[in-house]
């Protein structure tokens, strides 16, 4: 088996060969066309790196997990593997109202410091949002009214308002940059799961067709208005049974630059309906020339020993995802880490999904030069 520090090493080399010999008039452009460099940089860098392997990735991994927060330099899974993760994924939730912390209660002022942290070791951040239902003024998770997609989209009654929501959103990611002035690159992955109707955007509360129209109005809407040219557009359902399906509310390949599909473990079956999803996924990511991920997932770890070496590992490895991201560890609800920390019993099993050559955590990341 070939070890960490050989494969950063070559991971390097690939970067520096790469740099030297591609121009950058053969880089291929994601769907922003005015892209920032590095975003430019860090789309090729994905897809040619998900056939090479797979990045690790963890909610929220800086901010807090088992027993502590916002402690600088912490991280559960680092201190389980001696590694950070490659993919940061962070909540935005709450933004919209103008708040100081998320719904998560994490501060934005802190997620922004975080994201710029990450940035700075060679990591890749990844941003949900779980926005409130401006219909009704509840939660992401309100679905007692049909109809809020379409009320705001141009022409509806909260139209105005979800600009507002925008706005706040907009103001955040502009603020992503670095003392020179460089913009942090984010894969941006809001409307997720709408293949579900757990959230107001989900398939019993709008037609594909008003699922399609708000995707294409909120790019349009950061991208022309806004200015903004950071982010990279990711499109992610939950489990799914069928390529139609899955493409149903699909609002295009000029809108869409990942491709990625949620996927909790929670019920019998669990494995084969993964093999199908991410195998699908994978195929269509490579017809479209677009970056393939599973950007949500989660398990039983305490009593699955083997669920990252077996579930995850051996059931992905043959489709060549960019990354696969778990969900958070909260502080004090040990039976809701969905990754380990020290001795949890799913340690051992963890540290051997580390030591695998096909998973990449921060080293390789950093070693691969993403932005360059």
């Amino acid at each position: 088996m070939k070890s960490k520090i050989y494969i950063a090493v070559l991971f390097a080399l690939a970067a520096t060969s790469a740099c030297t010999i591609t121009p950058a008039k053969e880089l291929l452009l994601p769907t922003d066309k005015q892209a920032t460099e590095e975003t430019v940089h860090l789309y090729n860098h994905l897809l040619k790196q998900q056939q090479q392997g797979m990045m690790f990735g963890h909610q929220d991994d800086l901010a807090y997990g088992k027993g502590w927060i916002d402690e600088p330099g912490r991280s559960d899974v680092k201190e389980v593997c001696g590694d950070y993760p490659a993919v940061y994924g962070w909540e935005l939730g709450h933004l919209e109202l103008g708040n100081a912390y998320s719904l998560d209660s994490v501060y934005f002022d802190r997620i922004r410091d975080w994201i710029l942290e990450a940035y700075e070791r060679g990591g890749v951040n990844t941003i949900s949002w779980h926005l409130r239902n401006p219909l009704t003024g509840g939660t992401a998770w309100d679905v007692s009214t049909p109809g809020v997609v379409a009320s705001v989209l141009p022409g509806g009654e909260k139209h105005e308002l979800y600009t507002q929501y925008l706005d706040h959103l907009a103001d955040f990611l502009l603020s992503l940059k670095t003392d020179n002035g460089t913009y942090v690159p984010i894969l941006f992955r809001p409307f997720h799961e709408h293949t579900g109707s757990w959230f107001w955007w989900g398939k019993d509360l709008c037609t594909p067709e008003e699922y399609k129209a708000l995707w294409r109005f909120t790019q349009t809407y950061l991208r022309d208005t806004k200015n903004i040219h950071h982010l990279l557009y990711s499109y992610s359902t939950d489990r799914f049974k069928s390529q139609e399906k899955y493409l149903e509310r699909y609002p295009g390949d000029d809108v869409i630059d990942l491709l990625g599909f949620d996927m909790y473990d929670r019920s019998p079956g669990y494995r084969d309906l993964l093999d199908k999803c991410a195998a699908t996924v994978s195929r269509l990511a490579k017809e479209k020339g677009k970056i393939a991920a599973m950007t949500e997932a989660g398990g039983p770890i305490e009593t699955d020993t083997e669920w990252w070496t077996v579930t995850i590992l051996k059931t992905l490895k043959p489709y060549g995802l960019s990354y696969v991201l778990v969900w958070r560890n909260p502080t004090n609800k040990i039976w809701e880490a969905f990754a380990p920390y020290p001795g949890h019993p799913s340690e051992a099993d963890f540290i051997q999904f580390y030591n695998d050559p096909e998973t990449i955590f921060q080293q390789e990341a950093t070693a691969a030069k993403l932005y360059n």
